[in-house]
């Protein structure tokens, strides 16, 4: 059996802490997943991994080794395109999780550039606005939008996005529109959260250098990209967004801007990737052409 292969095996087990999850993920039969760790096991003449009725974890010695193998898999995936003069032959999975809206308005789109250089490479594209785990859930990268929390992870600066505050020109015809911050209370702010129950609805504006805050009424609270900008486009409130997302409907009349001199300040854009001293080189090109994208696209360096 080849060791290389039981190894991989292995290195997601131990990632995802299932059998049935990594089965999944490997695209083979929970029996086969098994009858690998046997094996390798067996090979290594030790027990690699705990079995409970509720989870799978790592021994002393299995942790050893997930650490070396991580670090293993990913030179041979250098090595076997250390003479490659044409990236095109660059092969294997590629799992990337990026913002919903990002996903569909812009990468998705034009995706099949980066397919027809690298036919061989098997691209997983993941959109959700929740934060996945990119280790635990065996992501290769994943873009980000917004401030990073502390991470272990290694991000990538790309750039920021300018933002915008806008309503609807509906919710404007009906409501009229501020016009300075007081203004504020005398209308409705749609609140963009990750968890619900989370606090009052918050006006946010960079001035002076510094970022602040006014509470203000609320018509309602999503947690979503997609739901946010539906419940603008309704009348519902105000949002504050990314000016890139909003061009469209701001040129075509269906988002009017205001308080222009109180935007809140550039998100910036970033690509994380765990710590590896050998980053396997599709992922680095598919960084490389990201990146390159998001600049055509409007991300200000």
């Amino acid at each position: 059996m080849n060791k290389l292969e039981l190894l991989k095996t292995f290195v997601r087990v131990a990632e995802l802490s299932s059998f049935t999850l990594a089965s999944d993920a490997l695209g083979l039969p929970r029996s086969s997943v098994s009858e690998q760790i046997r094996a390798l096991e067996q090979l290594m003449n030790t027990r690699l991994l705990l079995r409970t009725t509720r989870k799978v974890q790592t021994t002393p010695d299995g942790q050893v080794l997930y650490e070396r193998s991580k670090d293993l898999l990913a030179q041979m995936d250098e090595v076997e395109s250390l003479f490659r003069q044409d990236n095109a032959a660059l092969s294997g999975r590629l799992r990337v999780d990026m913002p919903t809206a990002m996903a569909r308005r812009l990468v998705l789109p034009r995706l099949r550039e980066f397919i027809d250089r690298h036919p061989l490479i098997e691209m997983e594209i993941s959109s959700t606005d929740r934060r996945v785990d990119l280790v635990r859930e065996g992501f290769d990268c994943v873009i980000r939008v917004g401030e990073l929390p502390d991470t272990s992870l290694v991000a990538r600066n790309v750039g920021h996005f300018n933002m915008i505050n806008c309503v609807s020109a509906g919710y404007a015809e009906r409501y009229g529109v501020p016009h300075t911050l007081e203004d504020l209370q005398q209308h409705l702010l749609i609140d963009y959260v990750s968890a619900f129950g989370a606090g009052n609805a918050m006006f946010e504006y960079h001035r002076d250098g510094k970022d602040h805050r006014i509470a203000m009424p609320s018509s309602v609270k999503v947690n979503n990209v997609e739901a946010y900008e539906a419940a603008c486009l309704g009348g519902l409130g105000i949002v504050q967004s990314p000016l890139l997302s909003k061009e469209h409907q701001l040129q075509r009349g269906g988002l009017v801007e205001i308080l222009p001199d109180y935007k809140p300040a550039p998100m910036p854009v970033s690509l994380l990737y765990a710590h590896r001293r050998h980053l396997p080189q599709r992922c680095r090109v598919f960084m490389d052409w990201m990146e390159g994208l998001l600049v055509e696209y409007g991300v200000v360096r």
